[in-house]
């Protein structure tokens, strides 16, 4: 079978409004409900890039003293916080930089994380060109509704970024093979770099434009000139993105072997591999994860019998080497996956409709083999679709830390010292001396009282856990029940499907 043949014929033609259809309704998603839980309850990770762009702006040190991941996308928000304050001061927001606190940045940080998201949709139906536009429109459909990139997209973290850079190094190592010139495995390496830069698995993304060197028809010397540019390129744009990786050698090799040693290497991958798996079906549904599968499968057998070996090739190759760094963790969150989530939805796409395309081998007529892509198509996008709505949905009511923040606001004097539970509720510090804590039984009940401390706020997400399953939790469970006891308790609030959010429990430390 030709490359051609392959291809059903219809599937060579453009469609302007189907793929407007879906970026804007891949960006209503993305900025439905952006500004929610600032500045009460931000993401539990934002404030690690937002509090330390506020403090480059305060101080002008650009050495981020934090190495849990790289810099480049904390210079982005930097970047965009300077033009937020400047236009904010022309307009007589704010005279000086101690006017500002870090809630006045949380709204444009993740208005630039929206558009990234965004902007991935449209590189992924770029790559989906290259097997025809029928497989460009379905992929970059299923990362538009993708429930996990739908939510990672409204806050300010490094993941949605690197998905970004990954996916266009991708694109960009593509292009490479087919151009087959150095300047363009310089570029593909250059954003492979940049994605190492943004969030450090990221940069298993600079094996494609290698392979893709590799895989090309030129000569063998041609073939090395294209892969040292790509390398070249890679370390290049990895220091730019994370100078201080080599200016503070000691800090960033001291908290890069904090960072891994918390997070070392499972006992055994295969319950990593099960929550990952279990992650992707929960975004993809089943239909959606069966039919990635599928086009895993067929991605294996085209490397082998061709046609678009290459492409197939960067496509497996790109998951095979990445997944393995993840589900090999002791802590798994689906938003590590969402780096290789796009050449998932691209593979889906490629089982939905090249797999029915080798159907008309067997003399099945073209309205059966259309009808079936139909009916496939629905079933891969629904389940995601339905569960991107209503994440958004349920993301946009009045929270519980809202009602609790608004309580805490009206009812707790000015000046008072606060002991808060996790990072799930954000205190302004100008108004009361806050302090946060893991979990707060993991001190004594009259230290707090001792400490100066007048009121605590206890939440769900802490010891939630203890309270569904006390048998498991014996130890736990009774020291958050002397705590409570010891408390004055003031205000509670328990979530609803009106008020989503953890249950908080605000009590008044006695004296």
């Amino acid at each position: 079978m030709t490359e051609r043949e392959w291809r059903e014929a219809s599937d060579m033609r453009s469609s302007r409004i189907a793929l407007a259809a879906v970026l804007v309704g891949g960006a209503i998603l993305r900025f439905w409900g952006l500004g929610q839980g600032i500045p009460f309850a931000v993401g539990v990770d934002e404030p690690e890039i937002i509090d330390r762009v506020v403090r480059m702006m305060r101080t002008g040190d650009l050495n981020p003293h934090f190495y849990d991941y790289p810099t480049l996308y904390i210079y982005v928000q930097l970047l965009v916080a300077c033009v937020n304050f400047v236009l904010g001061a022309s307009m007589g927001a704010w005279r000086s930089l101690g006017a500002v606190t870090p809630a006045d940045f949380y709204l444009w940080g993740r208005a630039t994380t929206a558009i990234i998201g965004a902007l991935t949709v449209y590189v992924v139906y770029q790559i989906g060109l290259r097997w025809g536009t029928r497989h460009a429109l379905l992929a970059a459909a299923l990362l538009a509704v993708m429930p996990n990139h739908v939510r990672e997209s409204h806050f300010v973290l490094t993941d949605v970024p690197a998905t970004f850079l990954v996916t266009l190094a991708f694109l960009l190592s593509l292009a490479a093979h087919e151009k087959g010139t150095p300047r363009a495995f310089a570029a593909a390496g250059a954003v492979a770099g940049l994605a190492a830069g943004t969030k450090y698995y990221a940069g298993v993304v600079a094996l494609l434009p290698l392979a893709a060197a590799y895989l090309s028809r030129s000569r063998e010397s041609s073939r090395i000139r294209c892969a040292l540019a790509a390398l070249g390129a890679t370390a290049a744009a990895f220091l730019v993105a994370a100078p201080f990786t080599v200016l503070d050698l000691p800090g960033f090799l001291n908290g890069y072997a904090s960072v891994i040693g918390a997070n070392l290497p499972a006992s055994s991958v295969w319950p990593g591999a099960v929550l990952s798996a279990k992650h992707l079906r929960i975004g993809l549904g089943w239909p959606g994860l069966l039919l990635a599968l599928g086009g895993f499968g067929l991605g294996v057998v085209r490397i082998v019998t061709g046609p678009g070996r290459v492409r197939f090739g960067l496509s497996v190759l790109l998951l095979v080497a990445y997944l393995p760094l993840v589900v090999n963790r002791s802590m798994i969150w689906a938003r590590y996956l969402l780096p290789v989530v796009p050449i998932i939805c691209l593979l889906a796409a490629i089982a939905v409709v090249s797999g029915v395309s080798l159907l008309r081998r067997f003399s099945i007529p073209r309205w059966a083999r259309t009808a079936l892509i139909v009916a496939l198509t629905v079933s891969a996008l629904l389940p995601p679709t339905l569960n991107a709505i209503g994440w958004v949905r349920m993301h946009s009511r009045v929270s519980t830390q809202f009602l609790a923040y608004d309580w805490i606001m009206a009812n707790i004097p000015a000046g008072a010292r606060v002991a808060v539970e996790t990072r799930g509720l954000l205190l302004p510090e100008k108004r009361f001396t806050v302090e946060h804590f893991g979990r707060l039984v993991d001190r004594d009940p009259e230290s707090y009282a001792t400490d100066g401390y007048d009121y605590f706020v206890s939440s769900s997400q802490a010891f939630g856990a203890s309270f569904a399953a006390p048998h498991e939790r014996p130890e736990q469970y009774a020291a958050y029940r002397r705590l409570f006891e010891w408390g004055l308790p003031v205000f509670t609030i328990v979530p609803s499907s009106e008020h989503p959010g953890p249950e908080l429990r605000i009590f008044k430390i006695p004296r």
